[in-house]
């Protein structure tokens, strides 16, 4: 299915281990930290634990709890 082809909106998605099932088709997924949308030719960070989509990997280390300018723990 190619842009053309897909209906608008927000689409449901189930996050797998390195790959994504479109269960409703759509555009774009919203980001669990930010609610930005994510264009799904665009989607690289997701949770398949959480089953959220990330904008980008600072949302990702927000989402697991880690500040993305802290310095490493240890």
């Amino acid at each position: 299915m190619n842009k053309l082809e897909r209906p608008g909106g927000e689409a449901q998605v189930e996050y797998l281990d390195s790959t994504f099932r479109v269960v409703k088709p759509g555009t774009f997924v919203r980001c669990g930290v930010t609610g930005a949308a994510i264009p799904l030719d665009q989607l690289r960070y997701w949770s398949v634990p959480r089953q959220e989509a990330y904008a980008n990997p600072q949302a990702a280390l927000v989402r697991l709890g880690h500040a993305a300018d802290a310095p490493p723990s240890g």
